[in-house]
This record gives structure tokens, sequence and C-alpha cells, in this order.
């Protein structure tokens, strides 16, 4: 009998016409007869006879329960010995009968189990319904794991022929269900291997294995219970197809060539992936079973599948096979249609299936390995290439170093096509550089950029040589059939550089282009301004760009106040655009605003520029004219009509905006992260209408109005749309997990924020809400956007600064400082956002990033938040004031802002107590300091402060002199020095005025120092350590002591200054004069006046008090004095000291004598506030003694004294002291009366001295002076003056010659004149030229030094424009009032000339020196100078002839 006769007896054996089930045959015999051990013994042998000769093989496997509700069967009954016995006694029996049938038929036994074990394709039949499936059903599942566990056990037992096995199933494999067999492999019954190995059709086992994983991909992503035994089965055949397909070293254990192994596996990995390919290029819906499919498969690729891999190199070999086969699948496409269909293969417009198997394959390969797969695949192989480009476009979007990477291969191409003038080469660059352009320059430079770069210079890739250039132009007008009108403008745009032999090459591609776009109905010169050409988009309509380019153009005009210079360009080399489109879209009519707007400005500065025709204006306005008579309602409604256009794109972000939600929540999508933010920046672009370098800020600064912030009310929707969306995906990300472990989308969707157009918008809209909106900002607003903040500091390096405008500084700020302005701490409101603010920022910044990138933390973090955040914790918790008790270090600062109700004291306290923020506090710059602590608590204001007046006391009391006074100056401290404190102090109250006075929204000039808001507070307790100092115990020894520390300060921020004749430098140290005056005039008199020591008979020291006045106050000074209260504080600080003296008298004597020579300005400032000086004088000198006043303080009442009885009738007394003292107080006596003519009081004068005389001339050209800078007329008692002189031929011309140099009166003199009155002496001089006595002034030996001098001087300060300035000021622009400047000059230079030839010899012996230092004088005088001299040394030139 043959085998396959016996095998067939094997099945039959025992089949009759009355056939009876197992269990049937011993249903009647349930109940077990009482038998002794012989009986046993008996019945078993006699069972034993019976199941062989009536053994149906093939049921008796199968046959694994009774039928429902019974519980008959054969387990139960040989089940004697316990619970697992069953199946060893079933298998044993099993066994025993397969030994007895192989004998009786002649066959192995492991042969004719594997036959009878085959009947497992029966209970696979058992639910064969349709449609057809690869799962089996649960009661399926059960049947076989018995018939399984019997096969192990003859496994075990060497009766079981899996080879036999194989070839049973595949004779019947249409009924086969793959999990059965994949059930068979993971119970290692028969490994997938093996089955595969054992057919002989490679063909057949690779369209069998395909289908069914097909339908198991579908069937996974079906909903049902147990998708998860489909994923499992996928996975173990995805790893035994990888592992076999693509192992390095082939294992030689199998049964046939492992060749043939390795090509079945890799022909079904290559059939599953063709198949969903196709699927993917058919256009596939969403949902549908086929997109479940690829959906599923594409699954299939990411990395934790092979975890059982022990090798990485066969899935790395494998993920490269599978890139290649993508990129060479059909390749049907030409070049040419790449170069016209490329902007379809963007990013945004691939499959996300696609994209998204594109970035699973890259996580395996390094980017270097990617791109070079890339090129070998394009330099071997027919690609196809819309999967090309669009692998170039997921890659440019999602390696993070891609820009480099595709620039560098895009050189190499282009170096290699260039050297040996390879098409392909040139071809894939360009195609390589055009599709990451496409994605935008946050990603790759524009094309027009990139094209720029590449070929715009002399070391561009062309430049080597001829062969390069026609190479290049060849290649381009090969390309220009095919060329998107966008690429031949930026060709013709921005042109390579050619040299100008080979000129002819450019000038015919640009012909050639030309036509092209001519042929396509595009113009060049029509194009707009800004019209973005990295975009391969169609091109724009003339009137919709015209629409875009004049709103780019305000906001250009917005932020530089100037007409932008595209706008200048278009008006001359594009003119048919600039008028036609550009102009008409500018002067749409309208309704004008009663403050001209941005456009109007821009229209006006064009206007008066020449650049509107004036026809053109005039339509404009009348246009404009009759839209205001328009009915309200008519300008609403279209107002109303104008975004519906907008609705959609805005539509499309906010559902982009939501899809975000969850990849951000659900870690398993994170990897779609970076796709969606892709879709998302190209609905923001859609939404603004922005163009694709819009990433490019070109350096341009952001120009930003913290006062009244503005932006269009459809960028605030977007903003606010952005904004909350951010929020949002912070806190449901927070819920899930903590922001180190919440992946990159914060950081890509502020990357995507920042856009030139978007960048501006969303700070304005961050300014409306922090700086106006901040108190009704909820707690989820204010930690979303502290951690916008954080990461608007990352990004730092790629942001341009910003301006920012009142009430701030006009100087460019980091982004991250922008946020220091935004969130000041004056209010308790204020303090308390901004605490807020601070809390979460700091926090969010410590939890994101790792203590290994603490750097990136400092950097995204401004100081100034740092800094605020230690000021406010201190100033509202008194239990920060303490040494820190340290949390525990597991806590997380972060935790306590992400629960529902934010308890804002509990989180800054808990962030407080962190050792990473004392660790972040160690860094140099972020350490609150006494200089810092000032700054912040100066902007305070008292009346609506969060503390009470006492708190508030106590808190200075408690950071002076506990906290900053003792600590280190390398912290920030004094090292416990009062005297540095309260420089400090004063340094930093002078600059806060200095701030305040430019922007400050105060203008009360009743509070302290200048009008500045919230410091009276920070001066008392500058009073208060100023009186400290004061009665601390003197310094040791007999060192001599140190000047005043206050002094010392404001020497030092003097001569910071610039120091210039300019109004602005005069203004900026007046304004700076005026606050140490104030801050002088708060302290003790004392300051001014050194106290003397009892036991020496010395004068108080003055010295710093008088060097201030010498050096600046008297700069300021007004006619010969200083102000009262000035004036006043010195002389209550001159008696105080002098009444703390052994002999008060001589001490002020001694002082006021100094004054005389060191400081006469004290004294003639006396003179004129005496009246208001003297009552308080006489008090304070009787609380010191009983004594009249000091000898020089009667000395100034006697000078007083006598030029009021020269205004009298009664003849005037002599003068009682020096003549210049006497001359101060007649000068301002005569200015007090107002007095137009005193002829008669310069009579009272006979007798009474010529230098009384001549000083009071001195006091009035200085009150002449002050007459061009003031608005009055002592013109006439000025020239009085010097007629009285003249009269009695006393010379006054010294008060010309007068320098520092000059002993005695000349030097008094000066310090009693502010140095630029000094300086208009000429002005004065030639003022009074009508009243010169030229006979008398001729016979001077100094007039024509003084009178050259003077005038070379005036023409001077007539160039440096001084003069002008002066009349304009005195005489508010009527320049007639006392002669204009040109008239003056042309009168004293007439009189020059008239003048030269009459003086006398011997005032001709110093003119060289004049001439020499003023080579550069009007050259008519110079010449009649130097006549002049030449005749006077050689006086025979001029004689007449002798003939004869």
């Amino acid at each position: 009998m043959s085998a396959s006769q016996a095998l067939g007896a094997a099945s039959d054996l025992g089949q009759g016409g009355c056939r009876r089930a197992w269990v049937e045959l011993l249903a009647g015999r349930v109940k077990r007869q009482k038998l002794g051990p012989e009986g046993e013994q008996k019945v078993r042998e006699s069972a034993v006879r019976l199941l062989r000769s009536h053994l149906n093989l093939g049921d008796l496997v199968l046959e694994v329960e009774g039928p429902p509700g019974k519980q008959l069967c054969l387990s139960r009954l040989i089940d004697y010995d316990g619970p697992g016995a069953h199946i060893d006694l079933s298998s044993s029996l099993i066994g025993s009968a397969l030994r007895d049938q192989a004998a009786q038929l002649g066959v192995p036994a492991a042969v004719l189990s594997a036959r009878v074990a085959s009947g497992l394709v029966r209970v696979c039949e058992a639910d064969a319904v349709p449609p057809p499936k690869v799962l089996l059903t649960p009661d399926q599942r059960k049947k076989l794991s018995s018939l399984f566990e019997i096969a192990q056990n003859l496994l075990a037992q060497s009766m079981f022929s899996r080879l036999s096995f194989c070839q049973e199933l595949w004779k019947v494999q249409n009924s086969l269900l793959l999990e059965a067999v994949w059930r068979l492999h993971v119970q290692s019954i028969v490994s997938l291997q093996e089955l595969l190995e054992s057919h002989a059709d490679s063909q057949a086992v690779v369209a069998w294995l395909s289908r069914d994983l097909r339908l198991l991909c579908e069937q996974t992503e079906a909903p049902c219970k147990h998708a998860d035994v489909a994923r499992a089965m996928l996975a173990d055949f995805v790893q035994m197809l990888v592992s076999r397909g693509f192992q390095k070293n082939a294992d030689v254990r199998g049964t046939v060539d492992p060749e043939w192994m390795s090509q079945v596996a890799v022909a079904v990995l290559e059939r599953m992936l063709a198949s969903a390919l196709e699927a993917l290029a058919a256009g596939i819906q969403e949902g549908s079973a086929a997109h479940k499919a690829v959906s599923c498969w594409f699954g299939v690729f990411s990395g934790h599948m092979y975890g059982s891999i022990i090798s990485t190199e066969s899935p790395k070999r494998f993920f490269c096979h599978t890139l290649t086969q993508i990129l060479t699948h059909k390749p049907v496409l030409k070049v040419s249609d790449a170069v016209q269909m490329q902007r379809e293969w963007s990013f945004a417009r691939t499959p996300p299936l696609l994209s998204g198997l594109y970035r699973r394959l890259f996580v395996i390969l390094s980017p270097e390995e990617l791109v070079g797969h890339l090129q070998e695949v394009l330099e071997t192989q027919e690609v196809n290439w819309q999967h090309v480009l669009s692998c170039v476009s997921t890659l440019v979007i999602c390696l993070p170093d891609a820009q480099q990477l595709v620039n560098d291969w895009v050189s190499r191409l282009l170096t290699h096509a260039f050297e040996s003038c390879d098409l392909d080469s040139m071809v894939l660059a360009f195609l390589v550089a055009r599709q990451a352009a496409l994605e935008g320059p946050a990603a790759f430079p524009s094309y027009a950029a990139w094209f720029q770069a590449a070929f715009g210079s002399a070391r561009g890739f062309h430049g080597s040589s001829k062969k390069a250039l026609v190479f290049l132009f060849k290649f381009l007008s090969d390309l220009v059939p095919f060329e998107a009108p966008r690429y031949l403008q930026v060709h013709i745009l921005h042109p390579p550089l050619v040299p100008s032999k080979y000129r002819t090459l450019l000038t015919d591609y640009v012909a050639l282009a030309r036509t092209r776009l001519a042929d396509l109905k595009v113009s060049v010169e029509n194009m707009g301004l800004y019209e973005d050409l990295s975009s391969a988009g169609d091109v724009t309509e003339p009137r919709c760009q015209a629409a875009q380019d004049v709103e780019k153009a305000i906001m250009v005009f917005e932020h530089t106040g100037k007409i932008p210079a595209a706008v200048l360009e278009a008006s001359i080399f594009r003119r048919s655009y600039y008028l036609s489109h550009f102009l008409p879209a500018l002067l749409t009519p309208r309704v004008l605003p009663r403050v001209p707007d941005s456009r109007a400005a821009l229209i006006e500065s064009l206007r008066r520029a020449d650049k509107i025709p004036p026809s053109l204006y005039s339509t404009y306005r009348q246009a404009c004219s009759t839209v205001g008579e328009k009915k309200p309602e008519d300008a609403a409604s279209q107002r109303e009509v104008e975004p519906s256009c907008k609705e959609e794109p805005l539509g499309l972000l906010t559902t982009a905006l939501r899809e975000l939600r969850a990849s951000v929540t659900d870690p398993t999508q994170r990897d779609a992260l970076l796709a969606q933010m892709a879709v998302i920046s190209e609905q923001l672009r859609s939404a603004l209408g922005l163009g694709e370098d819009d990433s490019d800020f070109e350096g341009a600064p952001v120009q930003l109005s913290v006062r009244a912030p503005k932006l269009q009310p459809w960028e605030q929707r977007v903003v606010d749309l952005l904004l909350t969306s951010f929020c949002q995906n912070l806190m449901a990300a927070s819920s899930v997990a903590p922001p180190d472990r919440q992946g990159p989308w914060a950081a890509h969707f502020v990357r995507t924020l920042c856009r030139r157009r978007l960048l501006p918008a969303l700070l304005s809209r961050l300014c409306q809400l922090l700086h106006h909106q901040g108190p009704s900002l909820s707690a989820s607003h204010v930690v979303g956007l502290a951690a916008l903040a954080v990461h608007l500091g990352e990004s730092r390096s790629a942001l341009p600064e910003v301006h920012v405008g009142p009430p701030t500084p006009a100087r460019g700020l980091p982004v991250p400082e922008l946020f220091d302005i935004l969130l000041p701490c004056r209010t308790q409101e204020s303090s308390a956002l901004c605490l807020k603010f601070c809390t979460a920022a700091i926090s969010y910044s410590l939890c994101k990033f790792s203590p290994q990138s603490r750097d990136i933390s400092y950097s995204c973090l401004s100081p100034g938040l740092i800094k605020k955040f230690q000021f406010m914790v201190f100033r509202w918790f008194s239990e920060a004031r303490d040494p820190p008790s340290w949390e525990d270090p597991a806590s997380s600062p972060w935790r306590p802002l992400c629960l529902p109700s934010v308890d804002w004291q509990r989180a800054a306290l808990c962030l407080w107590k962190q050792r990473t923020l004392r660790e972040l506090l160690k860094q140099e710059g972020l350490h609150l300091t006494y200089r810092d602590w000032l700054q912040l608590e100066l902007e305070i204001q008292p009346e609506v402060d969060s503390l009470s007046d006492t708190e508030r006391q106590d808190f200075h009391q408690w950071a002076i002199h506990q906290h900053f006074l003792p600590a280190p100056s390398a912290t920030g401290g004094c090292d416990g020095d009062l005297e540095v404190a309260c420089a400090t102090l004063v340094d930093v109250l002078m600059d806060f005025c200095q701030s305040s006075r430019s922007y400050d929204h105060s203008e009360n000039s009743d509070l302290v120092l200048g009008g500045c808001t919230g410091n009276r507070d920070i001066f008392s307790r500058l009073q208060e350590m100023a009186a400290d100092l004061e009665q601390g115990p003197a310094p040791l020894g007999h060192a001599a002591p140190r000047g005043h520390f206050l002094f010392g300060v404001f020497c030092r921020r003097l001569q910071a200054l610039a120091r210039g004749w300019d109004v602005a430098s005069r203004l900026q140290r007046q304004q700076e004069l005026l606050m140490c005056k104030r801050i002088l005039l708060g302290l003790p008199p004392s300051v001014l006046v050194g106290s003397p020591r009892l036991e020496q008979l010395a004068a108080p020291d003055c010295d710093d008090f008088f060097h201030l006045v010498n050096s600046e106050l008297r700069n300021f000074s007004h006619d010969g004095a200083l102000t009262h209260d000035i004036t006043a504080h010195f002389f209550r600080g001159l008696l105080n000291a002098c009444s703390r003296s052994r002999d008060p008298s001589l001490a002020a004597d001694l002082t006021l004598t100094a004054c005389q020579t060191q400081c006469p300005l004290l004294l003639t400032s006396a003179l004129l506030w005496w009246p208001h000086l003297e009552p308080e004088l006489h008090r304070r000198w009787r609380r010191c003694s009983q004594s009249p006043l000091p000898a020089e303080l009667r000395r100034l009442q006697e000078a007083r004294h006598f030029a009021r009885s020269v205004l009298s009738p009664l003849a005037a007394p002599p003068t009682p002291g020096p003549a210049w003292l006497c001359a101060a107080a007649l000068h301002f006596v005569i200015r007090r009366a107002g007095k137009e003519s005193i002829r008669w009081e310069l009579g009272q004068l006979d007798g009474q001295g010529e230098e009384l005389l001549v000083f009071l001339f001195f006091f009035s050209l200085m009150g002449l002076l002050s007459s061009h800078l003031t608005p009055q007329k002592p013109l006439d008692v000025c020239a009085e003056v010097l007629g009285c002189l003249q009269r009695k031929r006393v010379s006054w011309l010294p008060l010309f010659q007068l320098t520092e140099t000059d002993a005695g009166l000349g030097r008094t003199l000066l310090r009693l004149a502010p140095d630029h009155q000094v300086r208009l002496l000429p002005l004065a001089f030639y003022s009074l030229l009508s009243y010169f006595d030229e006979d008398a002034l001729l016979q001077e030996d100094a007039f024509l030094h003084v009178a050259v001098n003077m005038y070379l001087k005036l023409v001077g300060l007539f160039v440096a424009g001084e003069t002008g300035a002066v009349w304009t000021l005195a005489h508010g622009g009527d320049l007639q009032a006392q002669g204009d400047p040109v008239s003056l000059i042309t009168n004293a230079r007439l009189f020059l000339l008239q003048s030269i030839p009459r003086c006398p010899k011997r005032s001709f012996s110093d003119v060289a020196e004049l001439l020499g230092a003023s080579a550069d004088c009007d050259p008519e005088v110079r010449a009649a100078l130097l006549s002049r001299q030449q005749a006077v040394l050689d006086p025979d030139l001029y004689q007449a002839p002798r003939l004869f």
C-alpha cells in the first residue's frame, strides 16, 4: 500500500453506516461500577482494544469538547490524576494510536501526525463567511488552542513532521487564515520562515502573503476587540520579513536557498509599499478602508517596531530600500514636468500619509546619510520627481539643521555642474533650491535671495570662465518655456553678475524671458513694489498687488518716518506701475481724519517731494470732500463688506489650530507636530496675505508705541486667535506633562509667529494686554503669555530690535527686554500683574530647560524680569526677607500654576524657595542689587501702593540698613559704607528724574525733584542717611577732610555729559544742574558749607560748592546772579557753620572775603536778593550771636545802600567797598527801577572813581547780552554808560580783552559772567557801534586789535549759527528788532574797512598774529590790514618818485 493510500485509509478507518461519536458511545456509562484491581485492569485492556479498532484520528484530534451544555468529553473521562494530566494522557493516547496506525499503514508516525494535524483547516473553514478575513473568531481560537498543545507534545516526542505539515497546509492555502499561521509561529510549531520556504512557487507565496497582509492592515484599523492581536501579528510578520530580507549574513539553517527567502521577503515588502503608493496616487478618501490600510502599513516604519531585532543594520537597510522604492516608484514625469508642477508638491500639499512616512524614514537615518542616499538614487536611477521633491520639502521642514544641509548639497551640485558642465546636477540643484524655497524663509532662503547669493556676485559659481557663463545662460534659456512667471521675474530683476564683455549673454536671455512673460501676459513693469518673488504661485493682478504695496509702504513709513526707498525707486524706474496702479490705490478717496494718520502723512510727503502730479492730487482732495458728504450708513456698509473675503482663511486657521491641540496633548502624535505647524503657517500666511519671504526682517527694527499701541482690527482677530490657542494648548499640555516633557511644540509655535508683518501686530497686542489691560487677564492668560515671552526670548537672535515710543526712551531693545517696560510696578494692580507674570515666566523657564541647558534659560529671560520678581517678593512677603528655608528639590514650581484656581502667593513663595532659582540668581547680572532696588522703588506711586505708609517705611529701613548696606559690593551691596549708599541713591534718583522728565506721565511739579512721581519717600531716606552722616563721629586723626560725597556725584555726572554750545547740549546740562540744585535744596544747608573745628580759627570749607558755582551754575546764571533759593541756602549754611565756630564773626568774614576772589558770583547774588535775604540773615545771626552782623555782611548791606542812594535825590556817599561790588549793586538797582535813561544817575557818580564806571559798563554789557536771550531793552542804558566813559576819557576796551590768565579783577569779572555771554561779547561790541567816539578810539593802541578780534569772532558766531539763534529767541523771529545779524556784520565790516586806514602805525604791531590765527577771515578785511601793515613797514613804496 502506498503512503497516500495508507493516509487515506487512516482517515476513513472505522467509518460505517451508523457512525456514532465517542461521547455518545460513553453517554450511558457515566456511572462507574466498583471493580477490584483485576477487574479494572481487564476493563482498561478492553477499552484500548476498542479504541484501536474503531479510532478516527482526525476526529479525535479535533474533538476537544462536547456539545453545548454537556460535560462529557474525552478529557474528563481520562482525567483521573489532576488538573493538568489530561493533555499528556490525551497526547499519549493519540501518540499510541498514531504508532498503531503508522505501523498498520507502513508510513512514519511523524508524517501521519502531520497529515492528521492539518485538519486545523476544518476549524478555519467552520466560520468561513464573506468578506475575506485573516483573523480567527473566539470559538476558533478556543478549538485550536488544544490542537496546538497536542502538536507541541507530539513535537516533543519527535512524532511530528513540520515539512509534511507545511505541505499539507499549502494544499488548502485559500482556506488558511493568517492568524492560524501566526499562532503556529508563536507557539513554535511551525515558524513563518519554515512555512514560506516549504512552497516551491515564490510568486504564489508573495501573492498570498501580500494579499493577507493587506487584509490584516484593513482589519487592524477596523474597530474590533482583537485589534491588539492584529497589531502583534503585523509586527511579527514585518520583523520576520525585514530580518530575512535585509540581513547582511544569510541564515544557512533553512531548508532552501537563503537568497530565495530574502527575495520573497523583499518582494512582499515591495508589493505592500507599491500598493500603498498606488492607493495614494489614486486619491483615497480619509476614513476609507484603503486609507486605513495604507495608514496601518506606514505605521510599521515606526522605530519601536524593530526593537526585537538585535542589529540596527537590517532596519536601516530596509528604510533605505523603502526610500529608494518611493523615489523611483513609477517615474513617468519628466524634468520639464517637475519644473512646471513642483509648487504643487510642497509640504503643505503633500498627502499627510506620505509626509508622515518620510518623517519615519528620516528617524533612523542621519541627515548626512539621508542627503547622500538621495543624491545616489538621483544619480543612478530614474525617479518619480513628485516623490523626490515632496521628500525634499519634508526634509526641509522636519530636520532641524536642514537649511544648512540642503544649502551645502545644492552648493556641491552647482560646483560639480559648472566644473564638468553636468546638466543633470544643474537641474537637480535648481529643483532642490526652488523646492526648499517654497517652504518659506524660516526653512530656507527665498528663491530670489538664493539666486542672488549664488550668481549675483563675482564669487558666484558661474564666475570661473566664459564656458561657465555660457553653460548657465544656455540652461536658463532652455528652462524659459517651462518656467513660472515668478522665476523669470527673479532672473530679470536680480540677474547674474556678468562681466561687461559678456553682457550680450545676459541681454539675450533677458530678451527671451521678457518675450515669454509677454506671451504669458505678465508685465515686469507692472510688478508690485513689494511683490513676493520667492513664491512660485500665480502672478497677482496689478490692482490687487497695488493695494498690498500701499499697505506695506504705509507700514514702512510709520516705522521710519521717511518715504520708502521702494516707492522712490518705482517713481523713477517703474513709472508705469507707479502712476497707473500704486498712486490710484494710495489716493483712494476717503473721509480724511482730523488728525492726519500715516496714510495722509505719506501722501503729504510724496506731494512735497513732487512725486504726485498736481492734477491727480487735486482730484483726490475733491473726491475726499465728496466722500465726506455721503451718508454715514453708506460708509459703514462699505466697511462691513471688506473683511468678508477673509473669513474663510480665518476659519481654516481656526481649524488648523484646533487640530494642533491633539498633537500637543497626545504623546503618540507628536511626530505629526511639525507637519501641523507647517499647515498652520500656510493658513496664517493665507489669512494675513503674507509673502513667502515674510520671515526676513532685513534688519528693520519694530516700531511700537507703548502709550497707544495700534493694530488693524483684522490683525487683532488673527493675533487673538493665535494667543488664545497658545494659552489653551499650554494649559492642556501642562495637564498631561510638565514643560520639559511637552516636546518642542511651543518653540515651533512661537517661531511661526515671528514674521515680519505679524511680529509688530503681536507685540502691539501684547502691549495692549499687559500694559493696558493687565488686571483683567485670567490666570491661564498670564501663564500662557509668560511662556510665550520665554520662547520669544529663546528666538531673540533671530528677532529685530524693538524701538518703543513714549513713555520710554527711544532706543532699540531686544524683544525680551520689552516685557520690562510692559510690566511696571507703579500701582498695586500693576505690581500684582508683574509678580504673577514673573513667577510664571521664571517657573516655566526653570522647568522647561534641563540643568545642562541652563544657559538657554538665562538667555530666554530678561534680567529685568528676574530682578522684578526678587523686588516684589521682598516687598510683598515679609517671610522672604528672612534667610531662605530650602524647598524639597522634587517639588516643581510649575505645579501650583496648573491648578484650576492659582494661588499666586503660594506659587511665588514656592519658586522663591527653589534651589534652582538660587543657582540662577548667582549668575552675573541677575541678582537684585541696591541700585536695582532703588530704581524699582522709585517707580512706586505711594498713593496707590499695596503697602501702607508705615509698612513702606519699615520695608525701606529693612532694605537699606539690613539687606543692602551690610551686603558686599560684589553682590550689589554697599560694604557697610553709608556714604556709598547715599551716593548711589543720589545717582539713581537723578537718573530716574532724567528719564521721567522726558517721558513720565505726571506733570505735577510740586513733588520732589522735578515732577517725578513716587520718589518722595526715597528722598526722605536720603535725608535721613545724610543726617546720620553729618551726626556721625568725625574722622580719626588729623587727615585732611574729604569733600562732601554729593559734589563728587555731581562732578562725575556732569563730566560725563557732552560739552558744547548747541542747544541740545546746553539744555541737557541745564536739566542736570537743575536736579543737582533741587537735591541740594532738599538736604541740610550744612552740605554746602562744611563746619570748622572748634579748636581752629578757620573759615568753613566751601571749596566744593565754590567749584560747582564757578564751573557749572555760573553758566546758567542770569545777569550776574544765581537764583534766590540756592543763594539763601548757602547763607543759611554759612551762618549755621559759623555758629559752631569759636568766633562766628571771624569765620563769616573769612568765608565772604574768600568769596571775593574765589566765588564772586555768590556776593553779586546776595546783592540782587538782598531785600529778601536781609531779614533772614538778621534773624539767624541773632540766634548764634548778640554782636552785629559780620563786617563782610555789613559791606554788602552798605553796597546795597549806596546803590539806592545813587537813585535818590540826595548826594551819593562814597563807595563803601570794592568798586565791582558797588557797580553790581548799582546795576541791579537800576534794572529793578526800570529806568530807560540814567544820565542823571551817572552824574551822581562824578568823583566816585573811574573803576566804578568801567565795572558798571561791564554789568551793562552783560545786561545787553541778556537782552538778546530775554525780551528786554537795556541798549540805551549801556550806551549812556559808554558815553559817560568816553566823555571822561576812561578806557573801556580792556573789558573786551579779559582772559582767565588775567590776575586780579579780570578773573573776578569773568567769574561773574556765563561763558556763553562772554562768547557773545562781539555781538555787544558791534551793537554799540553807532555810539562809538571814533576819533577817540582810533587814538588808543588797543582799538584796532580789539575791533578786528571782535569782528573775527562775530563772523565765527554767525558761521556757527549762534547769532541767528540768539536773535530768533530774543525777538520771536523779528530780525528788525535790533538789527539782524547780517546787517550787524555788514556794518561792522564797513566800520573796519573805514577805520583801518586811519589807525596809527603803533596799532599794527600785533595784527599779523590775529591774521595768522584766522586764516579764513574776510578776504577784503584781510587785504586792507595787510596793505596798511605793509605801508607802515615800508613807507618809501608809497612816496612819489623823483624823476629829476
